[in-house]
């Protein structure tokens, strides 16, 4: 009995130590990221609403922006990309990974126990696109390395996408670019493409926070990637700024069409806003319903915080 039990505690010990081999238990990354409280993956990331990141596709970044800054996050923008897709955004939850330079011993060691204690297949790049799913967004690390940095070619790119149904964030490299470009619907946010091979890069850290130049990433962070550059939104303010970036979006609209029929002042419509004009503004949305994502009351609490 005693053995059954010893045998049993390091069956447990080497099942936990596998599943979360480059990665953080599931308990840290709760802790990281306590401000959520919805669902989950069963790895503990945050679980965005598939809607809400339909939503997402049409805000403004700059929008999104101010309402991260407006909220003292100042560190989530990261700019200089190059791009296969000027118009293709990439928006998804972050599934994170972070590189290394190799190492011969790391390496070795970190390859034995993937391939032959976790079914891991192939070279490490290749590791974090086997756990995408719908919706997710590959965010790598790799230090910026660009001659033999690039983390995918075409092949690697076409099962990212046939897995996420979604793009990448690289800071590094990727190579086919003439290929990649053909795969309708993807997009690539990298530092550079290059012809090299990747070579003396080990995966590090699968879901683990990582750092895209100024920016500290979470895995479940809302990734909103345009011509302007990349914008990472924590998870639990995903709904807020979205919501946020729709009403701009209302507002402005609204306030074009006072402007233009001289309705209103452009003073008075960039100002705070008057009973009498929050009325004519809920009018005018009771006339264009299709518009509007949000509630009424999520109206009046974004109308009366003015963080946009």
């Amino acid at each position: 009995m005693k053995f059954n039990i010893i045998v049993l505690i390091l069956f447990s010990f080497l099942l936990t130590f596998n599943v979360f081999g480059q990665t953080i238990p599931k308990e840290e990354l709760i802790f990281l990221t306590s401000e959520w409280k919805g669902e989950r993956f069963n790895d503990g990331r945050p679980k965005i609403p598939d809607d809400l990141l339909e939503r997402a596709k049409k805000i403004g970044i700059d929008d999104a922006w101010t309402v991260l800054e407006n909220e003292g996050y100042k560190n989530q923008f990261e700019g200089n990309w190059k791009m296969v897709h000027d118009e293709v955004p990439v928006v998804g939850r972050a599934l994170t990974a972070l590189f290394m330079p190799s190492r011969p011993d790391v390496e070795k060691s970190v390859k034995e126990r993937g391939i032959n204690s976790q079914g891991r297949k192939g070279n490490t790049n290749s590791w974090p696109i086997e756990v995408l799913t719908k919706g997710d967004v590959y965010v790598a690390d790799s230090f910026g390395k660009i001659d033999a940095g690039t983390l995918m070619g075409a092949t690697l790119a076409t099962s990212i996408y046939s897995k996420s149904g979604n793009g990448v964030v690289f800071n590094g490299s990727a190579r086919d670019l003439e290929s990649i470009s053909q795969i309708e619907g993807f997009n690539a946010f990298v530092r550079d493409f290059h012809p090299s091979f990747l070579e003396e890069e080990v995966l590090m850290g699968l879901n683990t926070p990582i750092r895209i130049g100024q920016v500290m990433v979470l895995p479940g962070d809302l990734v909103l990637a345009k011509r302007e550059g990349v914008l990472f939104i924590p998870a639990h303010l995903a709904e807020q700024v979205v919501s946020t970036a729709e009403f701009v979006a209302l507002k402005d609209q609204f306030g074009f069409e006072m402007v233009k029929t001289k309705k209103y002042s452009t003073g008075e419509i960039d100002s705070d806003w008057n009973e009498k004009l929050k009325a004519e503004f809920f009018e005018w949305l009771d006339k264009h319903p299709e518009l509007v994502k949000m509630s009424k009351e999520t109206l009046n609490k974004i109308l009366s915080k003015r963080t946009w």
